[in-house]
């Protein structure tokens, strides 16, 4: 009699430890899914920010005009933020409209216009990754938590033994593991961290404020003019 109570309350608590268990890694998979559903926004916001970087580079119509203005902007090369640059074409972007009493002028304008609404969708861009780059900090947190307070063998070990439990093997982990299945099934349930490169996301350039910039891209818009002057024509008309 005290033996089958014993059995009892140790049958109960394995099935506590197994309920927490797997409520406590339901909640990091959703934790984790959330994170990857943010990611894909910011990736899209990375995406339209380097449309704004390609309708710059458009405006510089030359390989030599491209390298002073990503030198000037302190774009590296290799970078996701130089190729964009390089497209030389954008698309879901609306040009620009400005307004001035010379060609030159509003291609001046065009550039300085183009530099100030990339600048503005850099910082936004900024800003996501850094609040996401936070997000994924506390999920490690969580996942770091939970390695710890569950021994993964111990609970595998019970899955395979408990008949009870015969459900919730079959559901998450399936059933007769090998030898072989056991010692690696620990890795395999192990959550990974999660890292902003994980989810392809190319670091927010520190770009200098408009008004810093604003007489080299003058200067550099002038050249583009002086030398392009026709193709600047067809596109400022």
């Amino acid at each position: 009699m005290e033996d089958d109570l014993i059995s009892c309350l140790t049958r109960q608590v394995k099935e506590e430890v197994l309920e927490n268990y797997l409520t406590e890694r339901r909640i990091i998979e959703i934790q984790t899914e959330d994170l990857e559903a943010k990611a894909a926004e910011v990736r899209r916001l990375a995406d339209e920010t380097g449309q704004r970087m390609a309708r710059l580079g458009f405006l510089m119509l030359h390989p030599d005009m491209l390298g002073r203005c990503a030198e000037l902007l302190r774009i590296p090369s290799p970078s996701f933020w130089r190729d964009c640059l390089e497209k030389q074409a954008f698309r879901g972007v609306r040009f620009i409209r400005v307004s001035a009493l010379t060609d030159k002028g509003k291609f001046r304008k065009l550039v300085l216009e183009s530099y100030r609404r990339l600048f503005a969708w850099m910082n936004d861009y900024r800003k996501a990754y850094e609040d996401l780059e936070i997000e994924c900090r506390a999920v490690n947190h969580n996942i770091k938590s939970f390695h710890q307070n569950f021994d993964l063998l111990t609970i595998l070990n019970f899955l395979k033994n408990l008949d009870v439990c015969a459900v919730e093997q079959k559901h998450f982990l399936g059933e007769n593991f090998t030898p072989e299945e056991m010692a690696s099934v620990e890795q395999k349930l192990h959550f990974q961290k999660q890292t902003l490169t994980r989810f392809g996301l190319p670091e927010p350039l520190s770009l200098p404020r408009p008004a810093a910039v604003e007489e080299s891209l003058s200067a550099l818009a002038r050249d583009v003019y002086r030398r392009y002057q026709s193709q600047v024509k067809r596109i400022v008309r």
